[in-house]
């Protein structure tokens, strides 16, 4: 049986995830991706009006998972990252609220997952960074680049340098930094939310205020197939982390 990568729980109107993977910086691992996916299918089913995202431990989410880099093929790697950008464009699509408060570390796919809600806040202490690049990986930079522009999106990537939660803020990738040490400000701004206007308003602003055309989905995920199935992913990751060893 799988093992548990995250909880989910409801309060009312309110749905609450917590990637539940702390000792691997909550990276996203192919187990945990899918119930990520069948989360997002619960809430849809549930009447879920608003979904709070946080990470356990002491980071949001670290990115993808690549602990079991040996074990994995080109091929192998090029579904799994198919499979991460259909989890963003559906957290992106969503017909309720979707927030994340982010702490620790926000990087790579993780940022991506964070960039893709509706709603973001962060804790002081959050860095942000955008490495895929580096492997020869386009995941997520159509969706950036809506939130803090084109030329800010394309430093960031191409850089793949770390940014702090205030750059994160001037830029608008994060709309607030929050403070608390907890999440109840941010469960009590959506509750505000939720209970002000029923659920066909809110789906209806939801679809409103998404303003990229759907057909953007099919070119991101034309974007990432082509640039995964470039031969020798599974090498150029591997050089990547030796690199990143070597110079620690």
């Amino acid at each position: 049986m799988t093992a548990p990568c995250l909880t989910l729980r409801r309060d009312g109107a309110i749905s609450r995830l917590r990637l539940d993977r702390a000792a691997k910086g909550n990276g996203l691992s192919a187990d945990m991706v899918t119930q990520l996916d069948d989360a997002i299918d619960s809430c849809c089913a549930n009447g879920t009006q608003a979904l709070l995202i946080e990470g356990a431990g002491a980071h949001f989410c670290t990115g993808f998972d690549l602990s079991n880099l040996d074990a994995e093929t080109d091929d192998s790697l090029l579904a799994r990252f198919v499979r991460v950008e259909l989890l963003l464009q559906k957290v992106y699509r969503a017909p309720f609220i979707t927030a994340a408060l982010a702490h620790g570390k926000t990087w790579g796919a993780g940022a991506d997952l964070f960039a893709a809600c509706a709603l973001r806040w962060a804790r002081p202490d959050t860095s942000f960074a955008f490495p895929g690049a580096a492997f020869g990986l386009v995941l997520g930079s159509g969706r950036l680049a809506e939130l803090t522009g084109s030329a800010t999106a394309t430093e960031w990537i191409t850089r793949g340098n770390t940014i702090t939660a205030r750059e994160a803020t001037d830029r608008a990738l994060v709309q607030s930094i929050d403070n608390t040490s907890d999440a109840q400000q941010a469960v009590a701004q959506l509750d505000t939310m939720v209970n002000r206007l029923d659920a066909p308003t809110l789906a209806q602003i939801r679809a409103a205020t998404r303003t990229r055309d759907p057909s953007a989905d099919a070119v991101d995920l034309a974007r990432l197939v082509r640039s995964a199935a470039r031969p020798g992913v599974k090498a150029r990751i591997a050089a990547y982390r030796a690199a990143l060893r070597a110079n620690r």
